[in-house]
């Protein structure tokens, strides 16, 4: 996600390749998961991206009729392209089918952008998502929609998952030519993956005789008839890379991700670490990867040279799987805890060094980079951070209807301090909180989730270590509590379809909006409360006030810094402060 987002990722002078924004999907398949369910998460990263809920409600459209393409990053009306005859509902990320996509961009090599294309990256996801019921269908979808009308951003990553199967597509322009090359790939069931602004399917298996599950875009149409199909990728996606010398190997051993997009330290150390640290939760031995994963040692047989056709031999030996098996089923609390990583229990944990303050907070200011004494260093970049538009966990299930069984657990604002409230995409209306139009990020309202969360979130940022407990206290009571109530919801929402569809769809809209509302609310008189507490570096607690007293002051208390931060003090002042 890059809303109007300038460069967050310029670490070193090969950085030229990674995308102006950073973001994060883990994925999850049916088998992977505790209850069956596929599942994708997207924190929505960006300094200057508004978190609000999006909705495009179900539509009928007359023949003739025509859609505007209006570029989701900047604003920029585009052109126009034809409209189908009926539109689905969506919320979020998701429709009323359960169909969920989400992406990351990873930016590739330069001069593959068409500006002459009408299709960006973010009208590719909520145009599909408004004309697909499954993960094949959004496939096709896509990529008819990227051949006929052209692309026009930069390199993406997309999540596409239903409630029966998760598939992860990676796409990049053609520069001048209309269309663009890809290729998407079916997780294999009881497996998860990620990827975080970095390329990440390599090596693919072609469509030939011993490959009968692959196929080629000109064979498109197969994948909505064959379920056995688990790859199906751009039929010129190779010949394109050697007709532009940017590879000169064999067939067989071409690799998306090393031609269109080769890795660099940034690209390790600011976006695969990411991926890293959400395996490394799930599987063993992935201290095997820390090297690569950190940016450390990118292993090449030869170097990587800009401009130069590649070989395998210039492809990096040591980078993790595309997916991995996990030791443990995954739940949906498990994803959200995944999105509020920060590196803890490593080396690079960001409440552990001199950058975090006083009270260890685990986030830093940009620019990420800076030069000392001609010597470039980084600040760590892990999946929570501050600038997080929104984000969600995708919840497709199989339930007994379909279409009212999805669930876009939606939050505002830096994903380890929001609270993943449960939206039904069958609903017909967002509530006000997490509504389009109310305020924006120049401006400021009251009622929006997106500014109280905030309030909540920066105050704690000047007390970390004392502040943000509290909020995770309040936030795992939320989130467990829907957890643990969503089937009762779930059979009073099927009893009432039984009797009219429409009920249950208005029952479910009238849940989500009443949760979000409370929430926004209680939000609200936390940040009064918190405010109150530690306003003046004090930590105030109320006290019984006696009988014979008119009013009695509040218990105070003044934490001391670590001794590792006062001794961070005098070794930058010697003997200014010691007392004589």
């Amino acid at each position: 996600m890059k809303k109007f987002l300038t460069l967050l990722i310029m670490m070193c002078v090969v950085s030229f390749m990674k995308p102006a924004q950073a973001c994060t999907n883990f994925l999850i398949t049916p088998g992977a998961s505790v209850d069956g369910s596929s599942m994708i998460s997207y924190a929505a990263d960006s300094h200057v991206l508004y978190g609000e809920l999006y909705h495009y409600p179900a539509a009928d459209y007359p023949e003739g009729a025509m859609r505007e393409i209006v570029e989701w990053d900047t604003g920029r009306y585009v052109g126009r392209i034809p409209e189908v005859s009926h539109t689905y509902n969506v919320v979020g990320n998701m429709n009323e089918w359960q169909l969920a996509i989400a992406e990351t961009t990873y930016g590739g090599l330069e001069g593959l952008e068409n500006p002459e294309g009408l299709i960006d990256y973010g009208s590719l996801i909520y145009i599909t998502l408004q004309r697909s019921k499954t993960a094949r269908e959004a496939i096709k979808t896509m990529a008819e929609l990227v051949a006929n009308y052209g692309y026009i951003s930069s390199g993406e990553s997309f999540s596409i998952a239903d409630p029966n199967e998760v598939w992860i597509m990676e796409l990049i322009g053609k520069g001048q030519e209309k269309g663009a090359v890809w290729v998407a790939l079916r997780i294999p069931d009881g497996y998860v993956s990620g990827h975080a602004n970095q390329a990440r399917i390599t090596t693919f298996p072609l469509a030939n005789k011993q490959n009968k599950n692959s196929i080629t875009s000109k064979n498109i149409d197969k994948l909505l008839k064959n379920p056995n199909i688990d790859c199906v990728y751009a039929e010129d996606v190779i010949s394109f890379a050697k007709k532009n010398n940017l590879y000169a190997g064999p067939d067989g051993q071409f690799s998306f991700s090393d031609v269109y997009a080769p890795v660099d330290f940034s690209g390790a150390r600011a976006c695969e670490i990411r991926v890293w640290a959400m395996f490394n939760q799930v599987v063993d031995g992935m201290d095997q990867y820390w090297d690569y994963a950190t940016g450390r040692n990118i292993n090449r047989a030869k170097p990587y040279v800009k401009g130069e056709a590649q070989t395998p031999e210039n492809f990096p030996t040591n980078r993790m799987p595309l997916w991995v098996k996990p030791n443990e089923k995954v739940s949906v609390l498990d994803m959200m805890a995944f999105m509020r990583d920060h590196l803890e229990g490593t080396e690079l944990d960001m409440t552990q060094d001199v950058g975090a303050g006083p009270f260890h907070c685990p986030y830093r200011s940009r620019p990420m980079g800076w030069e000392i004494d001609g010597v470039e260093y980084v600040h760590e970049r892990a999946t929570a951070t501050q600038q997080t538009g929104f984000s969600f966990v995708a919840q497709c299930r199989t339930t007994p209807i379909n279409n009212i069984g999805g669930i876009i657990w939606f939050g505002v604002d830096d994903a380890a301090s929001t609270v993943y409230c449960p939206m039904y995409t069958c609903m017909t209306e967002i509530p006000l909180c997490f509504r389009e139009g109310n305020g924006g990020i120049m401006e400021y309202s009251e009622t929006a989730a997106f500014w109280i969360f905030n309030q909540v979130t920066n105050w704690a940022y000047t007390k970390y270590e004392y502040i943000h407990p509290e909020i995770a206290k309040k936030q795992a009571a939320y989130e467990q509590g829907w957890v643990d109530g969503i089937a009762k919801v779930d059979e009073r929402a099927a009893e009432l379809y039984q009797e009219d569809p429409a009920k249950a769809v208005e029952y479910l809209t009238r849940f989500s909006s009443k949760e979000a509302e409370k929430l926004t609310a209680d939000w609200r008189e936390f940040y009064k409360y918190l405010f109150v507490k530690y306003m003046d570096f004090n930590i105030k607690e109320a006290q019984t006030t006696p009988k014979s007293y008119k009013y009695y002051a509040p218990k105070v208390q003044q934490p001391k810094y670590s001794e590792e931060y006062y001794r961070a003090i005098i070794e930058q002042t010697g003997d200014k402060l010691k007392v004589y």
